[in-house]
């Protein structure tokens, strides 16, 4: 079985790990906490309906419960969209995650690419509404993108949920990493959805909460009917216990607070990352998420694979290639040992 993504550490044991982009401050231990005591329910079902953390969600929010439904993960969720829906044509602009194609695959819809520009830094632009035609019937956005970290801009997001009103078309919008962006440049879509209900809002406690591996995501639509299609397509009981307990604590205002922190730190690392890489005349895309997008003509896995360090080859990404890759922004102190592992390789290089 291939594996295309990053944080592959099964296979690259002990290395220090910049291919995902998780919090690098880790999951708080009341969420350790409350995922542990979940397992001490192990001997129940979970809730199939995911009440008491629809609830939470919902009080967080300021939506109906009913608009939203929690997932395995963020991924799960695109594949039992896929699954309810069965689009015939989707457009999705890359480079973007993968698993938007492959979920389509699985119901043979026909993908169209649109491809956003290496000099425009992959962001998307007004031409993009130039694409939203009567034929597409499900699009796929990312904000902040992946792999770029790309924030669609506010009044170019909503002329495209308008566009994709007026043509029928399903919005999917992933925001698995918008709590890392500046707060001042979030565009939260809660407050649309009930306005939009062809909008499809995708989030996900992996990133934030540091907790991957118990795999925990939700989507928001004011779309009952989709709603109603979606739990006939999903598995019963996808959400385990620890999952639902470790997202109900993940809601906790003590939470929020960390995130606020981890924000911080995140534009401080990024920036001081972004510096060190143009000096290093390495391309670095200015990024608004906690992971950054980069070319170099040297072969950079492969060189700090020898030096235990792993990063995401960007090569099988639709719309990038060889040479480009994504690591994410972690702790200053492993920041700096990227760094110097990178000044190392291009010090060889130039002996």
């Amino acid at each position: 079985m291939g594996y295309g993504h990053g944080g592959d550490i099964y296979t690259y044991k002990d290395m220090l790990d910049f291919s995902v982009n998780v919090n690098p401050l880790g999951p708080s231990q009341a969420v350790l906490e409350a995922a542990k005591r979940g397992v001490d329910k192990c001997f129940a079902y979970p809730d199939s309906r995911c009440g008491t953390l629809r609830k939470a969600l919902s009080e967080k929010l300021g939506i109906p419960p009913e608009f939203i439904l929690p997932g395995n993960g963020a991924a799960d969720l695109f594949f039992t969209l896929a699954a309810a829906e069965k689009p015939k044509r989707a457009l999705i602009p890359v480079p973007a995650f993968s698993e938007y194609v492959r979920a389509l695959s699985m119901v043979n819809c026909e993908v169209r690419y649109y491809q956003m520009e290496a000099k425009e830094n992959f962001r998307l632009t007004e031409r993009f509404l130039e694409e939203l035609t009567e034929d597409i019937d499900m699009v796929f956005l990312c904000s902040p993108s992946n792999p770029a970290g790309q924030l669609i801009p506010e009044e170019l997001l909503l002329s495209i949920i308008r566009q994709c009103g007026k043509k029928n078309i399903r919005l999917v919008l992933d925001e698995c990493f918008i709590e890392f962006a500046d707060q001042e440049k979030v565009v939260y879509a809660e407050k649309e959805v009930q306005e939009f209900p062809w909008l499809f809002v995708v989030r996900a406690f992996t990133k934030m909460h540091a907790i991957p591996g118990l795999r925990l995501g939700y989507a928001v639509t004011s779309d009952i009917e989709l709603i109603r299609r979606l739990c006939r397509a999903c598995q019963p009981w996808n959400v385990s216990i620890p999952a639902q307990e470790a997202g109900i604590a993940a809601l906790s205002e003590a939470e929020e607070y960390k995130a606020e922190n981890t924000r911080e730190v995140i534009r401080i690392e990024r920036m001081w990352l972004e510096e060190k890489l143009k000096r290093m005349e390495i391309r670095a895309i200015p990024s608004e998420a906690n992971y950054i997008l980069m070319y170099s003509r040297t072969d950079l896995a492969e060189g700090l694979k020898e030096k235990n360090i792993l990063i995401r080859d960007c090569e099988n990404y639709r719309g990038l290639g060889k040479g480009w890759y994504r690591i994410a922004v972690r702790l200053h102190r492993e920041n700096r040992l990227l760094v110097e592992a990178l000044e190392q390789i291009f010090e060889r290089r130039t002996e």
